[in-house]
């Protein structure tokens, strides 16, 4: 799969990824799968939406208040080509 890659991103699975996939991540992933699994998720996650999604909400609020959301969103407003829903700027390139 790593044809598909970058450089940039192939090298930084090889050096930062054995720090960040471990079996810290790995039992996460087990205790995630069998909330999955044991229908837990899906409970939650109906009763979220029978409340009109609370917390969902609160975290969408809380991630565009991030920085690199506010920023992000300043560039995206540069870039007109992005609200066009083209790739490229196609004038340009």
């Amino acid at each position: 799969m790593n044809y598909s890659f970058s450089n940039n991103a192939e090298y930084g699975e090889y050096v930062t990824g054995p720090k960040v996939i471990n079996e810290e991540s790995r039992a996460a992933m087990r205790a995630a799968l069998k909330n999955i699994r044991t229908g837990e998720y899906a409970k939650k996650f109906i009763m979220e939406g029978m409340t009109n999604y609370p917390e969902m909400t609160a975290k969408r609020r809380l991630n565009a208040e991030h920085p690199i959301e506010v920023v992000g969103a300043k560039l995206r407003a540069m870039m007109p080509w992005i609200a066009a829903n083209q790739i490229v700027d196609k004038g340009k390139n």
